[in-house]
């Protein structure tokens, strides 16, 4: 029997450049069976939600609201929805490639064990000799090569429906930005002995939209906020992985821009140690995942 392929758009924030993704994976040569636009903006431009109201009218997409912006519980509400066998999960800024649908789909018959991430060509790599690309581990997500790997790029990666769900899907500790959420995933999918499975032919396009998104929330390098930093110590202590405590916030200001800009130190330092004691917090409340599900999907 032919699986059937859920598209997950998670959405903040974003105008023209939603509508166009979304006018890409309605153009793909091989059709989903839904498109699932799991929109958290609190008020969009008018011509912005007159596009989407017509496109759930006509039955293109299901676009779902939430009132409250979070990245991972956007996408468990989205693996609580979905009718398909494996639920695709992109960005809200990309161009997809034609084979984008059909490629995941292909990895999934190939590779029935666990994940399939996609390639991500970021801007500044359009064009590039991405083969000769340095990487610290010798892989990059805009490679060609296929390969088995122990990460993802959230924007552009698929999973069995069930597999997800008996994983408890997407904590929901990780807030804001939710910086490592993937990483933290990945380590529970290989750990319950699944693999995850770089398939290039799965291809799309980072736009990267300069507004919306985890964007909203500041610039890393000059924030004094905790957002980009909670979710590293957050999978630090949720995996074991301890040295973040140790390294991060020394490697947050050992950088080019620091030393360009010395006076910025102590707004980085504050926003690293205010996200560690933030994460500590987090975890000794426990995880956020989601509990079993035993009802069907909708019809």
């Amino acid at each position: 029997m032919t699986m059937q392929l859920t598209v997950a758009i998670p959405t903040y924030r974003r105008e023209q450049v939603l509508l166009e993704t979304i006018a890409y994976v309605l153009a793909l040569r091989q059709e989903a069976t839904e498109i699932l636009v799991i929109d958290q903006t609190e008020v969009h431009q008018p011509a912005t939600s007159a596009r989407l109201a017509d496109l759930a009218l006509a039955g293109q997409i299901v676009w779902v609201r939430r009132d409250v912006p979070s990245i991972t519980a956007a996408m468990n509400h989205a693996l609580k929805m979905a009718r398909g066998d494996v639920v695709l999960f992109i960005d809200d800024d990309v161009r997809p490639e034609p084979a984008l649908l059909a490629a995941h789909l292909q990895a999934h018959e190939q590779h029935p064990d666990g994940l399939v991430a996609g390639r991500v060509i970021q801007p500044w790599q359009e064009g590039a000799d991405l083969e000769s690309a340095s990487a610290p581990d010798g892989f990059h997500f805009a490679s060609t090569r296929p390969a088995f790997i122990r990460e993802f790029m959230g924007g552009n990666f698929s999973v069995r429906r069930e597999l997800a769900c008996a994983l408890g899907g997407f904590d929901e500790n990780f807030v804001r930005v939710a910086y490592r959420f993937e990483a933290e995933f990945a380590h529970r999918v290989l750990a319950s002995g699944r693999r995850i499975f770089y398939e290039p032919t799965a291809c799309l396009h980072h736009l990267k939209a300069v507004t919306g998104g985890t964007r909203t929330f500041g610039e890393h390098l000059t924030t004094w906020r905790p957002d980009h930093a909670v979710g590293a110590y957050y999978y630090g202590l949720r995996t074991g992985t301890m040295k973040e405590f140790l390294v991060r916030p020394w490697r947050a200001i050992a950088t080019r821009y620091h030393l360009r800009h010395p006076w910025r130190i102590p707004a980085t330092l504050l926003a690293e140690l205010t996200g560690m004691a933030w994460a500590v917090a987090l975890f000794l409340r426990g995880p956020r995942c989601l509990p079993p599900i035993t009802e069907k999907p909708r019809a």
